[in-house]
C-alpha cells in the first residue's frame, strides 16, 4: 500500500480529478498514504456486506417459511373439482401434450377452469388469453394445493404434495430412444439424478400417457409405480393427423417459406457428455451446397460464430432460427423433411409419413455414455449419414427420400406409430376429466387407414434432384 501510495503521488497527472462518489474517498486515502483508515474502511465494508448477505438469507428463509405455512393452510381447504393446473418443460412454456389437452378440455369441458404454472422469466411467452400463475407465488401454491387435476409433461417439484382426491396426469414429452428413469443408473456419466426422489415423484402419478406400445413397456419398467397407463396416443400429435392443406400453407407462410422452397427442419438433441454446446454441422457450408431453393429451419439454439456469409444466408431466409418458435408441431407441418440425430422428434414426425434423415456422427460415443434402447443406425426411420459429406450427398440427391429410405420409414412407423391417430386429446379428456370408461372412447384408427396432414406441395419435383452450387 505504501509503495502504491508513493507511485500514485509520483505519477499523478497534472490537473487529474479523481472520480466522484465513493471511489473518490479511496483515491484520497491512497494519495495521503493513510493505510489504517483504508484498512478500517475495508473491514467495515466487509462487515456491511456480510450483514446484508445474512439479512438476505434470513429474508429468503423467512419468505420460504411463510409461503410454506400458506401452502399448508391451502392444503386444508377443499379441492376445487373444476380446477386444472397445467405445466410443461419445468414451467418454461405453454406447449406439448399439456397444451393439447388444455385446448381439448376447453372444447369438451368448458366448466373446468384451466390455469398454467409458468416461471417468472417465462411469463412473456404465455399466449394472450391464457390464465397463468407464476411459480413460487401465493397464487401458484394455492392453485397446486386445491386443483383437482395436475397435468405435466415432466414432474412437479418435490415440495408439491399429492392430496387424496387429486389426479396427476403425466403426459411425458417423447418416445424414449435414450435410456430414462431407473435405467439411467447404468449410465452415471449422463445424470446426477436422485433416484429415490424420482420414485417418490412417480408415486404421485395417477395416469401415464403413452403414444406406442414400446413406450408403455419402457415407462412401466423405469417408472415403477401404481399409475394407470393410458394408451391414447400423444395429444400434441393430433394436429399431424387432423391438419389440412390450408393449415400446412398457413404454417409455411408464418415462417416466410415461399412457394417451391424445400424446407428441412434440423432438430438435434442434447449431449450429456458435453459441458457446453458443440456444433455438429457447418450450417453455412451445408446451405451453400443445397442451393437457393432449400431452406434450413434450425431448432435448438444452434447458431454460432459471426461469419458474414452466415448472416447473409439468414437474411435471405435460407437458414432460419426457429429455436424460439412456440409450436414444434407447426414446424413439422411446414417442413418437407426432418434432419435429426437422437431426438424423440423422429417418432412424432413419423406420423406425417414424410422423409426423415438421421445424422449420427457420434453414435458410438452417445450410445455408450447415454445409453439407448435400440441401434438407430440399424433400425432408422429413413436415410442415415454419419458425416457432413454423407448428409450433403443424401440431400443433394434423391437419397433422403428414395425407395430404401421410404421402406425404412414404413418399418419405423409400423413399430412406433401405434396410437397417434388424431384423437388422443379427446380420449384423455373424456376419460380423465369426464369420467367416461375407456371402452366408450374412440377406437384407435389402424395405421393404414390414417390420413396424415398433406405435404407442403411439390417443392422440388420428385424426379429432379436438388441443385448443387
Amino acid at each position: 500500500f505504501h509503495r502504491a501510495a508513493a507511485d500514485y503521488r509520483a505519477r499523478l497527472p497534472e490537473g487529474f480529478e479523481p472520480p466522484a462518489g465513493r471511489r473518490r474517498h479511496k483515491y484520497t486515502l491512497l494519495q495521503r498514504d493513510t493505510y489504517p483508515v483504508m484498512a478500517s474502511a475495508l473491514t467495515a465494508l466487509r462487515v456491511r456486506q456480510s450483514v446484508r448477505s445474512r439479512t438476505r438469507r434470513t429474508l429468503r428463509r423467512s419468505k420460504r417459511g411463510a409461503m410454506d405455512v400458506f401452502y399448508r393452510s391451502q392444503l386444508r381447504l377443499p379441492l376445487d373439482e373444476n380446477l386444472a393446473v397445467f405445466s410443461a418443460y419445468w414451467s418454461r412454456s405453454v406447449s406439448c401434450n399439456p397444451a393439447a389437452i388444455d385446448a381439448e378440455l376447453g372444447r369438451l369441458a368448458p366448466h373446468i377452469r384451466r390455469v398454467w404454472a409458468v416461471r417468472p422469466d417465462a411469463v412473456k411467452q404465455v399466449p394472450e388469453g391464457v390464465e397463468f400463475v407464476r411459480v413460487g407465488s401465493r397464487a401458484y401454491w394455492a392453485a397446486v394445493a386445491r386443483a383437482k387435476y395436475l397435468v405435466n409433461n415432466v414432474n412437479f417439484g418435490d415440495t408439491v404434495v399429492k392430496r387424496e382426491g387429486q389426479i396427476h396426469v403425466q403426459t411425458h414429452h417423447g418416445t424414449p430412444l435414450k435410456t430414462m428413469g431407473l435405467d439411467q443408473q447404468k449410465y452415471p456419466a449422463s445424470t446426477n439424478m436422485d433416484f429415490a426422489k424420482l420414485l417418490r415423484r412417480c408415486d404421485r402419478w395417477d395416469f401415464s400417457i403413452s403414444s406406442n406400445r414400446f413406450s408403455t413397456s419402457v415407462w412401466e419398467r423405469v417408472y415403477p409405480s401404481s399409475y394407470t397407463t393410458l394408451e391414447t396416443g400423444y395429444p400434441r400429435n393430433d394436429i399431424l393427423l387432423t391438419a389440412g392443406a390450408e393449415e400446412v400453407r398457413a404454417a409455411r407462410e408464418d415462417l416466410g417459406l415461399r412457394a417451391g422452397t424445400t424446407a428441412f427442419l434440423y432438430a438435434p438433441t442434447h449431449r450429456e457428455y458435453q459441458s457446453g454446446f458443440v456444433p455438429r454441422l457447418d450450417l453455412e457450408r451445408l446451405a451453400e451446397r443445397l442451393g437457393p431453393d432449400v431452406t434450413l429451419l434450425v431448432r435448438g439454439h444452434y447458431f454460432y460464430g459471426g461469419s458474414t456469409r452466415l448472416a447473409e444466408l439468414q437474411s435471405a431466409g435460407r437458414i432460419v432460427d426457429v429455436s424460439a418458435y412456440p409450436s414444434v408441431e407447426r414446424l413439422y407441418l411446414a417442413s418437407d423433411g426432418l434432419i435429426t440425430d437422437y431426438s424423440s422428434a423422429m417418432f412424432d414426425y413419423a406420423n406425417l409419413d414424410r422423409p426423415i434423415v438421421v445424422f449420427a456422427d457420434d453414435w458410438d460415443t452417445y450410445s455408450v455414455v447415454r445409453g439407448t434402447y435400440f441401434d438407430v443406425l440399424r433400425q432408422p426411420p429413413g436415410a442415415v449419414a454419419t458425416t457432413q459429406e454423407e448428409l450433403t450427398d443424401l440431400l443433394c440427391s434423391e437419397g433422403w427420400r428414395d425407395d430404401r429410405a421410404t421402406e425404412a420409414r414404413a418399418r419405423f412407423r409400423q413399430r412406433f406409430c401405434d396410437f397417434d391417430d388424431g384423437h388422443a386429446a379427446e380420449r384423455v379428456v373424456r376419460h380423465v376429466f369426464l369420467g367416461e370408461p375407456l371402452a366408450d372412447l374412440p377406437p384407435i384408427v389402424p395405421l393404414d387407414e390414417r390420413v396424415p396432414a398433406p405435404p407442403p406441395g411439390p417443392g422440388v419435383a420428385a424426379s429432379d434432384p436438388i441443385s448443387v452450387l
